[in-house]
């Protein structure tokens, strides 16, 4: 059967890659939101995870305003980069497993969400950022990945509450697929911010938000869209990728590390890991 092992959420704005491209990693302005990797590195190492799915948004790539499914989850056997507007970056392969995803994709479906399956997709920095973030310096990654997109951008727009419920039913898929396999789901968001606003930022509604993910998610999931947006901005909408990874989990978690840096570029930026494993019962 496969495993749930483990939760990881970043922040995933551009600048991030550049400040990789530039070797900036020392610089007092990033060190702090790149140091926060160096105990995700290592449980990584430890875990050995077999699979991650990534939730985040698409940025335009895959879906523009003409055509936004609400959930979208990627199927193919693999991914390549794409071009978000700068010209076309140096081509990269991402290994997936079609196979693990088509089974998420049934089980999503028997559970009620009419999700939209791609089995062509290219990937934004949402879902690059996360990944080079937890295997730096890689051209591909060591394990598969699955692209699971959520619509934060055209109205009507999911509830914090679907977003939780679309968790829960992910966290049923993982767990009943057959053969032995250890997944972690990562959230790939920012927390609040409004690029209209030139970077609203709210640290307390912030720090509201990453204590009850861990502790007591359920009142996150009594938002709506407006009051959200009216806290946290409107691209503070990023967090229900949160919400979405918080959910698939129904047992409690063990907070692993945890990071804060605002701001980083118009994002409160955090960093999260969380241990899913059961706790061993002592003999």
């Amino acid at each position: 059967m496969a495993q749930l092992i483990g939760c990881i959420t970043t922040s995933h704005v551009p600048m991030i890659s550049r400040a990789v491209h530039e070797n900036l990693q020392d610089d007092p302005y990033w060190k702090p939101f790149f140091d926060a990797f160096a105990p995700l590195h290592a449980w990584l190492e430890d875990a050995k995870p077999d699979l991650m799915i990534v939730i985040y948004n698409d940025h335009g790539l895959n879906f523009f305003l003409d055509n936004k499914p609400t959930f979208a989850l990627g199927t193919a056997i693999d991914y390549r980069n794409g071009d978000e507007g700068f010209g076309p970056p140096p081509p990269r392969r991402f290994a997936s497993d079609a196979k693990f995803a088509w089974h998420v994709a049934e089980s999503l479906v028997e559970d009620e969400f009419d999700i939209s399956t791609c089995q062509e997709m290219v990937l934004d920095h949402a879902c690059v950022t996360a990944g080079d973030l937890l295997y730096p310096g890689q051209e591909t990654w060591p394990i598969p990945v699955i692209p699971l997109e959520i619509n934060i951008i055209q109205h009507p727009l999911p509830k914090p509450s679907r977003c939780f419920a679309l968790g829960e039913a992910l966290g049923r898929a993982i767990s009943s697929y057959p053969e032995d396999m250890k997944v972690v789901v990562v959230a790939s968001g920012g927390l609040s911010h409004q690029i209209s606003q030139g970077g609203f930022i709210n640290r307390d509604f912030d720090a509201m938000c990453m204590d009850k993910i861990v502790n007591d998610p359920l009142p996150l999931t009594r938002y709506s869209n407006q009051e959200w947006i009216d806290l946290a901005g409107s691209q503070g909408l990023e967090f229900m990728t949160w919400l979405v990874m918080r959910g698939a989990v129904t047992r409690d978690v063990k907070l692993v590390a945890e990071t804060y840096h605002a701001p980083l570029s118009h994002t409160g930026g955090a960093v999260m890991l969380l241990d899913t494993r059961p706790v061993p019962v002592p003999a």
